[in-house]
């Protein structure tokens, strides 16, 4: 018989099979990523990971929501600092950006976990998307248009997947053009 896990236990699974999930999908592909796999790397049975999850694409949306989404309220919290406008735009972007690259940047399957994201289930792409042009708008004085450019622009350094250190110095220089450190917040 088994023992019924407690809330702590249960969320320490989850989150072993999200870090086991995200190997695999930056590492195999979405598409050559089996529950056989994500099992064998958070070392469970694939029936306890059926007992967390119900298929693979709600283990992947769990991971993009894990990942990112979790740091929704942290970007709120920086873009509503008090530091310069520059300083905030890259305390954000180090939040819904770098950070995530710096986990991604070198697996095999990077380039496509944000397309597969949205092909699963755009709203959460679309929700992340939104929450980084809410954030980038608020510390460029509500300018959504100004934001949006900031964001493609910010599409664009990725291109040619640099390393995490690169990133960091293009947005710098990024943010810089946008709001120059001699502008303050009011």
């Amino acid at each position: 018989m088994t023992s019924k896990l407690t809330p702590n236990e249960a969320e320490a699974r989850r989150h072993k099979i999200l870090v086991a999930a995200r190997w695999c999908f930056l590492n195999f592909g979405f598409s050559k990523t089996s529950l056989d796999d994500i099992a064998k790397r958070a070392a469970i049975s694939r029936t306890l990971l059926y007992r967390t999850f119900k298929d693979k694409e709600d283990i992947f949306t769990a991971v993009f929501a894990d990942w990112l989404i979790s740091r929704h309220p942290a970007a709120k919290q920086a873009a509503a600092g008090t530091k310069p406008p520059r300083e905030l735009l890259v305390d954000v972007c180090r939040l819904m950006v770098i950070q995530p690259w710096a986990d991604m940047v070198g697996a095999p399957m990077a380039g496509e976990f944000f397309d597969v994201c949205e092909r699963i289930d755009p709203e959460i792409e679309a929700l992340h998307r939104g929450v980084a042009a809410e954030c980038v708008a608020a510390i460029l004085d509500g300018d959504e248009s100004a934001a949006e450019v900031f964001l493609l622009a910010l599409d664009g350094l990725l291109s040619d997947e640099p390393t995490p250190a690169v990133l960091e110095q293009r947005v710098q220089l990024l943010a810089t053009r946008f709001a120059p450190s001699a502008n303050k917040r009011k």
